[in-house]
């Protein structure tokens, strides 16, 4: 499961942070033979020093930004795994250690991934011909607005659940219209089976999968009403599992718009208010990729 952290940045003061896991931060190191050179010591030093100036920089210019007494922060990722659940078996992360501190003078693992494991975003390019790969999607795309429909007790009784056009409507008479560019994301209650894979992915005795997703016509809605950004799920696609022609996944990638796949925390941010940032890896000519996504509000 997803640490769950929380920072509160106070607008007054500067930052305060609860953290249940703060790893540990490495200088930059520039190996030669087996050894660590003091030139790279130096540099690495250096650019210790730049990111802290860099940093009080940041927050000063953030100040302004930050409106009201405290600013909240949830993490929305989940730690990338060889255990997390691909959409087809066999499809799992692997990683091995390359190099080693004692030995080497620094610490390196290689990884053996594919786009689509993990918290990840689909491009228009993964299901449309000549959409957008995930280097040309803008930071203005990547960051918006957010609001949570929250369809979980339904999906607890039925894993085919999806979120409708009904379930939107009711969604803006109780929390007002949902805005331009937004991101409008499912919370199923599904992170509860992410430590199984089997039943993350519902596979039945036939081998179809079901999870919870939007149907096709809530994403043409939202489409069309709304001018949304981009759908979200906490749920291996933004199809439904036992969908065979990904309807969703069409429809939205065919209006140049993007999906987030594997979110958590979900519940812990607010049904509407909240900005989503998505810092997706630039893959070269990705038709998507791994994200660290987190919501602020």
């Amino acid at each position: 499961m997803c640490t769950e952290d929380v920072f509160r940045l106070t607008h007054r003061g500067g930052a305060s942070a609860t953290m249940s896991e703060a790893p540990a931060t490495e200088p930059v190191a520039r190996r030669t033979g087996a050894s660590v050179t003091r030139r790279g010591a130096l540099l690495g030093g250096a650019a210790v020093a730049a990111s802290a100036a860099l940093g009080d920089s940041a927050q000063a210019s953030e100040r302004p930004v930050f409106a009201g007494r405290h600013h909240h922060l949830r993490d929305l990722t989940y730690p990338l795994t060889t255990s997390f659940p691909a959409f087809t078996p066999g499809e799992e992360a692997a990683r091995q250690t390359l190099v080693t501190i004692p030995v080497d003078g620094f610490y390196l693992q290689e990884w053996r991934i594919i786009e689509h494991i993990g918290t990840h975003v689909d491009a228009p390019g993964h299901f449309t011909i000549g959409g957008r790969l995930s280097p040309e999607l803008q930071l203005s795309e990547l960051i918006t607005p957010a609001v949570v429909v929250d369809i979980a007790d339904r999906a607890a009784h039925d894993p085919d659940a999806t979120v409708t056009v009904d379930d939107l409507r009711r969604f803006e008479r109780r929390h007002g219209r949902i805005p331009r560019d937004a991101a409008v994301l499912m919370y199923s209650g599904w992170g509860a089976k992410v430590g199984d894979a089997d039943a993350y992915r519902g596979t039945d005795a036939a081998g179809v999968l079901h999870f919870p997703g939007f149907h096709p016509d809530a994403c043409e809605w939202l489409l069309q009403n709304r001018r949304i950004r981009s759908l979200g799920v906490d749920t291996l696609s933004i199809d439904p599992g036992n969908s065979a022609t990904f309807d969703t996944h069409l429809i939205l990638t065919g209006a140049d718009r993007y999906g987030v796949e594997n979110l958590a925390n979900l519940d812990r941010i607010p049904p509407r208010g909240a900005t989503i940032v998505v810092g997706l890896i630039p893959y070269e000519a990705g038709s998507g990729g791994q994200a660290r996504v987190f919501a602020t509000w």
